[in-house]
């Protein structure tokens, strides 16, 4: 048995967070990464990926963003070196390749089970992160014999799907980003659109991501959701790609992308498709309506001094008809790219509560297990919870909980 004071599950930007404020505060602990790099889930992102987050908001403990390009946003290799420079600046005591496949309570400690033998600890703080298996519907299983079916975590560049067409099942970040590039590459698209929002870029002289901070937006806690079921809905679609730009479904078919509902499932050769595109559009566009109204009204309040701005309202996706059927063949589909999101399960961890969704009951990292904790996860304690942004914030607040144990 190996045995320390801490142990750390997880080396991406959580991990790294908590094990910065243990070095300093002359912990003893150590952090096990399944991966042999640090960064591994970012290294495994498309080609073209960016953040939809500004720079500014790259605010690790002891490594806030200083570089010259705040309002710019970070490449997938720049977020890579972002984490390498983090952990070179205080030395984590950090085990790549280890790879945790349970946790275990033990007599008031707690063994974490891996392939490099036991660790034992009196605490340990899960930071492996929420979304870790890609999420492929059911219905993908009725899918025509011979269309390629891949999801966006394994999707590259337009060049690494086979010729012809693309569906792509999922119009939040991810599906939103990688449809429009597959349009801008030459290939026909076809977008099932799901119940994602969507964002303003830049509004009346800022990227919307500053109005919101200053708004409190990201300081919303969990308790000010209606229901805990909106902690797992999709995130709007925006995009950091080319200095950062707004992704609206109307302009994807004013350019030819074709737009369609929820998929229902396959019938033979057939796509089959509820007839809600209309609906979703007018979700969509209420949201950014919406949340730019919120905006007008803070710069009101707040006696700002911000240039007037008003939206174009384009139209295209409702000139469109709602198909609800799709022969695959005719339409020259070759590829099925499910951006359909990933999937948690902390089954693996087996001292913890966990609630009617499967997520870890928890108050702000801290379970009703004394010295269990987790930190990273999406809508933890706040919408930042799980972003560059506010976990940080949280990795202090459970340093503080051990400091006053």
């Amino acid at each position: 048995m190996q045995r320390t004071e801490t142990i750390v599950i997880g080396g991406g930007q959580a991990g790294l967070a908590m094990s910065h404020l243990l070095t300093d505060a002359g912990r003893d602990h150590v952090v096990l990464e399944r991966s042999t790099r640090i960064g591994e889930t970012w290294r495994s992102r498309w080609d073209s990926f960016t953040l939809v987050t500004p720079n500014w908001t790259l605010r690790l403990p002891g490594h806030e963003y200083r570089g010259d390009e705040p309002d710019s946003f970070s490449t997938r290799e720049q977020v890579v070196s972002h984490l390498e420079d983090y952990a070179a600046s205080f030395g984590p005591p950090l085990r790549t390749g280890v790879e945790v496949s349970g946790i275990e309570a033990d007599d008031g400690s707690y063994v974490v089970r891996t392939s490099e033998g036991d660790f034992g600890a009196p605490r340990v703080v899960v930071a492996g992160g929420t979304f870790q298996r890609a999420r492929v519907p059911a219905v993908g299983n009725e899918a025509p014999v011979g269309v390629t079916q891949m999801h966006s975590r394994d999707y590259r560049n337009p060049a690494s799907l086979p010729e012809g067409g693309v569906l792509v099942v999922g119009s939040g970040q991810s599906g939103a980003q990688i449809a429009l590039e597959l349009l801008e590459s030459g290939r026909d698209v076809y977008l099932c659109v799901g119940g994602a929002g969507r964002l303003e870029r830049r509004y009346r002289g800022r990227d919307t991501t500053r109005w919101l901070g200053d708004m409190g937006f990201f300081d919303q806690t969990v308790d000010d959701l209606d229901s805990p079921a909106e902690r797992f809905q999709a995130n709007p679609h925006v995009s950091g790609r080319d200095g950062g730009m707004t992704l609206n479904l109307h302009w994807f078919a004013r350019d030819g992308m074709t737009l369609l509902g929820r998929l229902e499932g396959f019938d033979g050769g057939h796509a089959v498709f509820r007839d809600d595109l209309h609906e979703k559009l007018e979700a969509a566009d209420t949201m950014a309506g919406e949340m730019c109204a919120g905006i007008d009204a803070y710069i009101k309040e707040a006696g700002i001094d911000a240039p007037e701005e008003e939206l174009p309202t384009p139209r295209h996706g409702f000139e469109q008809p709602q198909i609800d059927r799709l022969d695959l063949s005719d339409a020259g589909i070759g590829t099925i790219l499910w951006a359909a999101g990933h999937r948690f399960d902390f089954g693996w961890v087996e001292p913890a509560e966990l609630d009617d969704f499967g997520y870890p009951i928890q108050r702000r990292g801290i379970t009703n297990r004394p010295g269990l904790y987790f930190l990273g996860l999406h809508w933890m304690h706040t919408i930042g919870s799980g972003l560059f942004y506010g976990v940080g914030d949280d990795a202090r607040h459970i340093a503080e909980h051990i400091d006053s144990g």
